[in-house]
């Protein structure tokens, strides 16, 4: 069963502010913290780069789909060009663009991050659909998703066994993703699981550089 766009509009609203966080934090002690540390910047950004360096051919030009103010866009300061599309309407940090869904396709861009999205929406496999439509040959897409720890146990856990339901309303293993990539025509580079440290707190993710095929 998936989400309408009235039910996500309803279950964003006021996302992650003074009401919302504290809902959360009345189900959920602790999320304030956790909140906290996710409104910062992440410490983990080297380890993107490091992880996708390899595939990239400098100078670059970033479109960061879903990011926001840009504040977490790894290569953010040795680009040549950088572009975010997003729904929030958040100032950008300085250096970055904002570009319109009907804008995409004026510019060529060689690296895509789309990171923390793909959990949020009700059709994943339409959303890489469209970014696959902003790239080129040489584009590389980098994808992260949360490592849940619901799906990181031996044997997968019934969904009645998960406590509470929150933002996140897909959950993905190694598996699915490597399915759903292939389902939209994108390759696979490489795909790790990856343990960061933001704030004091573990993050478990999900890392994926891509290419089209």
């Amino acid at each position: 069963m998936r989400f309408s766009d009235d039910e996500l509009q309803r279950l964003y609203t006021d996302y992650r502010g003074k009401a919302y966080t504290e809902l959360r934090e009345h189900y959920e002690p602790g999320y304030a913290a956790r909140n906290d540390v996710l409104n910062t910047v992440i410490d983990y950004i080297p380890d993107i780069e490091n992880f996708l360096e390899k595939y990239l051919t400098f100078p670059i030009n970033i479109l960061d789909w879903g990011g926001d103010t840009g504040k977490n866009t790894p290569f953010r300061n040795r680009c040549a060009a950088f572009d975010i599309y997003d729904i929030s309407g958040n100032q950008p940090v300085s250096g970055a663009g904002i570009v319109s869904r009907q804008d995409l396709n004026l510019k060529q861009y060689d690296l895509i991050v789309c990171s923390n999205v793909l959990e949020h929406v009700p059709y994943p496999s339409d959303l890489l659909n469209d970014i696959a439509q902003t790239m080129r040959e040489q584009s590389v897409l980098y994808v992260e998703v949360p490592f849940e720890a619901i799906m990181r146990q031996e044997e997968v856990a019934l969904p009645q066994g998960k406590r509470h339901w929150h933002e996140h309303i897909n959950f993905y293993s190694e598996k699915s993703l490597r399915c759903l990539f292939d389902k939209v025509g994108l390759d696979i580079l490489e795909l790790r699981p990856f343990r960061a440290i933001t704030g004091g707190a573990p993050f478990h993710m999900f890392q994926i550089a891509c290419k089209l095929k």
